[in-house]
Formats: structure tokens, C-alpha cells, sequence
């Protein structure tokens, strides 16, 4: 399991977060509430105290945990996969949340990462705005640029809730993404061996 992130602390008397919070009340004002009911009073510290934890990783450097890598391996030098990893992120269009799994796949080129550091570069990712294409190409991208390995995958499968009780309201409906570089692009042998083991469902879903 990660170690919990150390977010910003949330300063309930900042400018910026008196201002966010006048917005909030605005905005319960406008879908017809009275913010200044009992059950709402504190509403809009909460939701700005919440968006300072869901969207941390805009103050986060997605190449700082990709930094640190090990040659030390015997020469390994064939595929590594993360998978089953629980993403929470929101969706930039609505703002309300969608949420799944992630896999990451690299092959080496001399240097290996630590596990985690692949889970948080798609942490960071995540507590940003997102749509679900951009997030896949976002992880994919920066894991090739900084590891320049023989290839990389990532592959991620979602639910979203703009589609789950809003619009056409398909609760059961999954997306799924991926962008591959490298010998998973090149080689479909390579690509048979990612999707297989993927398949295998170590996890147990």
C-alpha cells in the first residue's frame, strides 16, 4: 500500500479558500437551497477542504517519482506489469467522478522502477481533471519520456458518473483506454503477452 499522501494544508482563512468558498454558496444558492440552513452552514468549507484532496496533483510533479532507478537487476529486461490499480479521478466536463482500474506495463532498458512510483505517477495523473483518454496517454507519455524503456502499456477501464445517473444514464457501462509505445506497438507478440497476463486476473475481479 502507498503512504498517504501529505496534502496542502487546507487554510480555511486563505483569501483564495474564502473566495472559493463564496462560490459555493452561490452555487447552492442557484440550484435553489438556502445555504445559510443548519445543514449547510459548513458545506462550503467541506467541499472546498474535499477539492484540495481530490485535485492535489496539480501541485505535484508526475516525473519526481521516475527520478530514482536501479541497474542492479542481472539485466532484466523483459515485462513488467502493474495491474488492478484503483483509480479515483473527475471528469473535466461535469466535475463529478469516474473510477476504475489502471494497468502499467513496461519492458526495461537497463533501468527498473520501483512499483510505486509507477502507481503514483498515475495518482498524480488522476487527482487532476481529466477525461479518460488523456489521463491513458498522460501516464503512458511521461513513463516512456523519463524510463525510455523498450516499450510501454497502460491500459485503464472506468465507470463514469456523467453517464452512470445523468445523460443516457447507463449505470453498467465501461470505458476502456489504452496507449501503447514501443515493442507493445511493434510486436504483437509482446502485445499477445501483455493482454494475456492482464487476463490471468491475479486480483481475483
Amino acid at each position: 500500500m502507498l503512504e498517504p499522501r501529505p496534502y496542502t494544508e487546507f487554510d480555511v482563512d486563505s483569501d483564495e479558500s474564502l473566495e472559493a468558498m463564496a462560490h459555493v454558496r452561490s452555487l447552492l444558492d442557484f440550484i435553489g437551497d438556502d445555504p445559510e440552513r443548519e445543514g449547510l452552514i459548513d458545506t462550503p468549507k467541506r467541499v472546498v477542504k474535499a477539492m484540495n484532496e481530490h485535485f492535489w496533483g496539480y501541485r505535484a510533479d508526475p516525473t519526481e517519482p521516475l527520478q530514482r532507478t536501479f541497474s542492479e537487476v542481472e539485466n532484466y529486461d523483459e515485462l513488467v506489469l502493474l495491474q488492478d490499480m484503483e483509480i479515483q479521478s473527475h471528469c473535466e466536463h461535469h466535475m463529478v467522478p469516474f473510477v476504475g482500474r489502471a494497468h502499467v506495463a513496461y519492458i526495461p532498458s537497463g533501468r527498473v522502477v520501483g512499483l510505486s512510483k509507477l502507481a503514483r505517477v498515475v495518482e498524480i495523473f488522476s487527482k487532476r481533471l481529466q477525461v479518460q483518454e488523456k489521463l491513458t496517454a498522460q501516464i503512458a507519455n511521461t513513463i516512456q519520456e523519463e524510463l525510455r524503456p523498450q516499450g510501454v502499456a497502460v491500459i485503464i477501464q472506468a465507470r463514469h458518473f456523467c453517464m452512470c445517473y445523468r445523460g443516457v444514464k447507463q449505470s453498467q457501462a465501461w470505458t476502456t483506454t489504452s496507449k501503447l509505445h514501443g515493442v507493445f506497438l511493434q510486436d504483437p507478440a509482446a502485445r499477445m503477452e501483455l493482454f494475456t497476463l492482464i487476463g490471468s486476473n491475479p486480483g481475483g475481479r
